[in-house]
């Protein structure tokens, strides 16, 4: 041990009036003994300098490599495809082109992010990008839309999956039986169970009917059925997330959320104007939980959906039998007590909204009477009969 350790220098002799006086005492047994054991401190000495200079070094080497972000230099070599999906923060962002081995590290690409005020433009999709570019040129290939792979397909607000199949396979190329057998299973797709829930009694049929949420979308390339269709239902948990749909439906409004999704696709359905999607809401509500006669639907687009299930045209009002209209065997006959079994569409958000935050009123029938299709409501059957006149003469029904 070190306190043990000779250095050959002796405890200072005293002389007179106590004073210390320096020097070397001469051993017994010669001088040498003295020499060899300073040599032999000297060389401890070192020896503990370079563990202690060594492991300074290592320190240094670490703290220098948090405090310096780890990038690659340049915008890189070679191609690849890198996907950034809806909703992506810059970390996940991050994640993706570190996976792909874009970038470096994710403060690489985080830190050059934050300093481009224009990185708030990146959108999701598909980016052809190169592999171990700086973060600063990562950032600026995807702000530059050259770099984007264009493959977008918009849905409309209030399309049935049945359509919306139709028009994802004209894009794709992808059978029309792949995404309807993708679909029979809505959980595996990405709806939670609790989606299926009902509170009214009726007995719950999964469908992934309403989920599909109308948007545009990038189709990634070699995307399959299965793949195309979990984006969607992604989109719709994000947005329905976003505005508390499933808490503020069953606080406000006493339903399932299941049951204000069908409402909500009712009202996209019916409102020939986006003003009214509250109101048609709201009649729907009070028609099948309120004090309509029969609390049932009596809406003809319910009708028209099982129509297109069956593979038969659809119809308007006029052109529709009396058959057709209270078909018994119809599960989504509008005469039937109740809400139907599922939703007759994909509603858009402000449908949704509609179907959450709807105005007060006891309104139980309503009419189109213009042109850009704004209904007349009515809390009476005679009050509505004076509207269905109004729209006559104004040559709507």
């Amino acid at each position: 041990m070190i306190d043990d350790l000779d250095l050959g220098f002796d405890e200072p002799e005293r002389g007179e009036k106590g004073r210390h006086r320096r020097g070397f005492r001469k051993r017994k047994g010669g001088s040498g003994g003295g020499r060899g054991k300073t040599f032999l401190a000297l060389l401890m000495a070192f020896v503990l300098l370079g563990v202690i200079g060594g492991g300074a070094f290592y320190g240094f080497d670490r703290v220098q490599s948090y405090f310096v972000t780890p990038d690659y230099d340049g915008t890189g070599s070679g191609e690849i495809s890198v996907e950034i999906k809806n909703g992506a923060l810059l970390a996940d962002m991050a994640d993706a082109l570190v996976a792909a081995d874009v970038v470096k590290s994710h403060k690489a690409f985080i830190e050059a992010a934050e300093a481009n005020s224009r990185s708030k433009n990146i959108q999701p999709g598909t980016y052809k990008l190169r592999k171990q570019m700086s973060g600063e040129s990562a950032v600026a290939a995807m702000l530059d839309l050259k770099n984007k792979i264009v493959n977008g397909l918009t849905i409309p607000e209030g399309r049935s999956s049945k359509n919306i199949y139709k028009l994802l396979s004209d894009k794709t190329k992808i059978p029309v039986k792949d995404f309807e057998a993708a679909a029979k299973d809505p959980e595996a797709l990405g709806v939670p169970d609790w989606w299926f829930k009902r509170d009214d009694g009726k007995k719950v049929v999964k469908s992934v009917e309403g989920f599909l949420f109308p948007d545009t979308y990038e189709i990634p390339p070699k995307a399959t059925a299965e793949s195309i269709l979990k984006l969607m239902v992604d989109n719709f948990l994000s947005v329905t997330g976003e505005m508390k749909f499933a808490d503020r439906v069953q606080k406000e409004r006493k339903v399932s959320p299941y049951e204000a999704l069908i409402v909500a696709s009712l009202a996209q359905a019916e409102a020939g104007n986006k003003d009214d999607l509250g109101k048609v809401a709201r009649v729907a509500y009070n028609r099948v939980y309120g004090e309509f006669p029969c609390n049932c639907l009596e809406m003809d687009v319910t009708v028209n959906y099982y129509l297109e299930s069956i593979g038969k045209p659809t119809k308007s009002s006029k052109q529709m039998t009396a058959a057709e209209l209270d078909d018994p065997k119809n599960p989504y006959n509008r005469k039937l007590p109740g809400m139907i079994p599922t939703p007759i569409n994909n509603p858009g958000k402000e449908a949704l909204e509609g179907a959450m935050d709807t105005p007060v009123g006891k309104w139980l029938y309503f009419v189109a009477i213009d042109k850009e299709g704004h209904s007349a409501f009515a809390e009476t059957y005679p009050e509505h009969q004076r509207n269905e006149a109004k729209a006559r003469e104004a040559g709507i029904i």
